[in-house]
C-alpha cells in the first residue's frame, strides 16, 4: 500500500519541521518538493547551544498495519545517515527508530516493523520494539553529532 508517493503537485502542509531550536539549537531545515517532482528535506545542522538534530514528521490518521511487516522507501540521499522514524501514537513521547545510510544515488530501502526500537530524546527505551498493530505518525531525522549540510529526496513511502 501506498502511503506517500511525490510528485510536483503533492501537498506537503501536513508535514512538519522540528528542529533543535526547540531546546534552543540553531539548526535549520526546510521541507518541500523540489524541482525534479520529489520530497526534499534539506538544511545544515548545527551543534551549537547544544543543538544537533532536524527531523520531519507526518501525523498519519490510525492506519491499520497487521496485515504488513514493512515500511519501504525509495530515497537519494547525501552519504549520510539517517533515522526513519514511526509513532503507534502521536502522542507518546517515544518514537520507534531505525538508522539507514544513503549512498548518493536512488535506493530502495526496505525495514521490517519489528526492527525499529523506541527511543526519547536520543535514550534506547526499555521497551518491546515496535509492535506492528498501529501506525499514527512517520518521518526522518538526521542528528549524527555533527555539524553538517544535508539533503534527503524522498521518491515514495510504501508497506508491505
Amino acid at each position: 500500500m501506498v502511503l506517500f508517493h511525490f510528485q510536483n503537485n503533492s501537498n506537503l502542509s501536513q508535514w512538519q519541521v522540528l528542529n533543535d531550536v526547540v531546546m534552543g539549537g540553531r539548526s535549520q531545515a526546510n521541507f518541500g518538493v523540489n524541482n525534479q517532482g520529489f520530497a526534499e528535506f534539506s538544511g545544515h545542522v548545527s551543534l551549537e547551544n547544544n543543538g544537533g538534530f532536524s527531523s520531519v514528521k507526518y501525523p498519519l490518521s490510525p492506519i491499520d498495519i497487521t496485515n504488513f511487516n514493512k515500511l519501504v522507501i525509495k530515497i537519494k540521499g547525501d552519504n549520510k545517515r539517517y533515522q526513519l522514524r514511526l509513532k503507534t501514537n502521536k502522542l507518546d513521547a517515544h518514537s520507534y527508530i531505525t538508522y539507514f545510510e544513503t549512498s548518493g544515488l536512488w535506493q530502495e530501502l526496505e525495514f521490517l516493523f519489528a526492527d525499529f526500537y523506541p527511543t526519547y530524546r536520543g535514550r534506547r527505551l526499555e521497551l518491546p520494539n515496535f509492535p506492528g498493530e498501529q501506525m499514527e505518525e512517520l518521518g526522518f531525522m538526521i542528528a549524527n553529532k555533527k555539524a553538517q549540510d544535508f539533503k534527503l529526496e524522498i521518491a515514495q513511502i510504501r508497506i508491505l
